[in-house]
């Protein structure tokens, strides 16, 4: 199948420092397809949803969508696969830690027809900056992703992830925060015929004093949905996870 847009989708709260030269960049790297952005306002409460709106009027394939309150990673990530018009979506944060520069390496393996589903691994690199302080839990959870889904993955937490719209648009996805990456990695893995693939990408983590945002209580509900759906799995099937 031949693939002509690409959806990025960018959930933002609270990015006025950083969204401007993010999309500028997210614009700016050679891609052999058309593009789309969608930036997801979460409830700003500094200057980011101006920036967005300006960013839109700037250029055509930028749009806006303003969620109702502050909403969390995931209600903005459920809401940007919704609105979704390409046949690939890929996600972004919002902040310079991942570097768009990669987008043709995550999306090599899906156009040469080897993959359904593409995780860019901050493992199989070189980690920088902030990760070592988070480096324990990723490894913990994505090892217990890695059991509950069948799967062998080394970065289940990375924001990096590409997939065919036909099959994230097919699931029922309902987590709001963080918990959205074990809930897609879990669901995603119940496809029939889905096939995973990581490739290694760069990073610059920030600290809590630079503006990161998930702590500790994102990671006991990461472990929480991973027991959750495995559960949940073994007694109810398929029927609890599509649309």
């Amino acid at each position: 199948m031949a693939h002509s847009l690409l959806s990025i989708l960018i959930p933002v709260y609270n990015e006025e420092k950083s969204v401007r030269a993010l999309v500028e960049r997210v614009l700016a790297v050679p891609l052999p397809l058309e593009r789309e952005i969608l930036l997801i306002d979460d409830g700003s409460t500094d200057g980011s949803g101006r920036i967005l709106d300006l960013l839109a009027q700037q250029d055509p394939r930028v749009r806006v969508f303003s969620n109702p309150g502050n909403r969390g990673k995931g209600f903005s990530v459920r809401r940007g696969i919704d609105e979704a018009r390409g046949d690939l979506i890929l996600i972004q944060d919002a902040d310079l830690e991942y570097d768009p520069q990669e987008y043709p390496l995550l999306l090599e393996p899906l156009l040469k027809g080897e993959a359904d589903v593409v995780y860019g691994s901050r493992f199989l690199g070189k980690p920088q900056g902030a990760l070592s302080l988070h480096r324990f839990a990723n490894g913990f959870l994505t090892a217990l992703s890695n059991w509950a889904c069948r799967l062998s993955l080394t970065d289940m937490e990375t924001c990096y992830k590409v997939f065919k719209s036909e099959s994230v648009k097919s699931l029922l996805l309902e987590e709001d925060r963080f918990g959205i990456e074990p809930e897609l990695t879990f669901k995603l893995s119940r496809l029939p015929k889905i096939r995973f693939l990581e490739v290694p990408i760069s990073y610059r983590g920030r600290t809590p004093e630079e503006g990161k945002k998930i702590g500790w209580r994102d990671g006991f509900r990461a472990l929480f949905v991973i027991l959750h759906y495995r559960l949940l799995w073994s007694v109810k099937g398929e029927a609890s996870f599509r649309k």
